[in-house]
């Protein structure tokens, strides 16, 4: 197969055709990316000179802004999809995937908002009603959560039950729970076990919201970029899919 960059080229012809390597450079990315964007549907499919190199239009350039510009808010695999529907002229498949990402920001900032909760609440003065001693199955089934998941907090160090002394059976008590609880939210914030390790131990040893409040702060402040990154995207997909209408528009114009 023909390289794609022949030599000594045109930056861009009479016919406004690009080449990989233009659409390339400006964002840093390889000649290689485009073609995988390409092959993966995120750009549209290039046309081919007579000698077999590629060639882009400025249709291209937009779906690629328009895709990176979807990376921060949506993730890799997200954007590569919603790119793909609109390619495919299945705008509410698109539609439908930015929605379930809006979606996913609420819900996270419903974690976050339940994690503030119930930091807070350790910092009552008055005590919480106790919630009675409580097994591992059930806790699992009220957490949503497979029993492995609470084993592994437990290797982690970062919830301590009990073992009935006739059963063996692991029995979580007041403490337990809350600690449960508590790295259960911090998990649905994106957490890894690592990290929350020394926020189970500031919460017991500081007994505070106070020492915790830098990491919330750069919670909110994540989900706020992630807010605005999703409107970024939205506003490079809108001019991609005007520029889409207008080629399908000019095409029928020539035919």
């Amino acid at each position: 197969m023909p390289p794609d960059t022949p030599p000594n080229p045109q930056t861009k012809n009479k016919a406004g055709r690009l080449r990989p390597i233009d659409l390339a450079r400006p964002h840093g990315l390889s000649t290689q990316a485009i073609r995988n964007y390409e092959e993966a549907g995120i750009l549209p499919t290039a046309t081919r000179t007579p000698h077999g190199y590629r060639t882009y239009t400025a249709l291209h350039a937009t779906a690629l802004r328009t895709f990176l510009a979807l990376l921060p808010g949506h993730g890799h695999a997200t954007a590569s999809s919603i790119m793909r529907a609109v390619n495919e002229d299945e705008p509410d498949k698109a539609f439908l995937l930015i929605d379930r990402s809006h979606a996913q920001l609420l819900e996270d900032r419903h974690t976050l908002h339940a994690v503030e909760k119930a930091l807070g609440a350790l910092t009552s003065t008055a005590p919480p009603a106790p919630p009675g001693d409580t097994f591992i199955g059930p806790l699992a089934e009220k957490l949503g959560l497979r029993p492995a998941t609470l084993r592994a907090w437990e290797r982690a160090g970062l919830v301590h039950p009990r073992r009935d002394p006739r059963t063996g059976y692991r029995v979580y008590d007041e403490a337990a729970l809350r600690d449960a609880h508590l790295t259960h939210q911090l998990r649905r914030g994106g957490y890894l076990l690592h990290q929350i390790a020394p926020l189970i131990t500031q919460v017991h040893t500081a007994g505070g919201l106070t020492p915790l409040q830098s990491t919330l702060d750069d919670w909110h402040t994540r989900l706020s970029k992630r807010g605005r990154a999703l409107l970024r995207g939205a506003a490079e997909l809108e001019g991609y899919l005007r520029e889409r209408e207008r080629e399908r528009e000019r095409e029928r114009g020539r035919g």
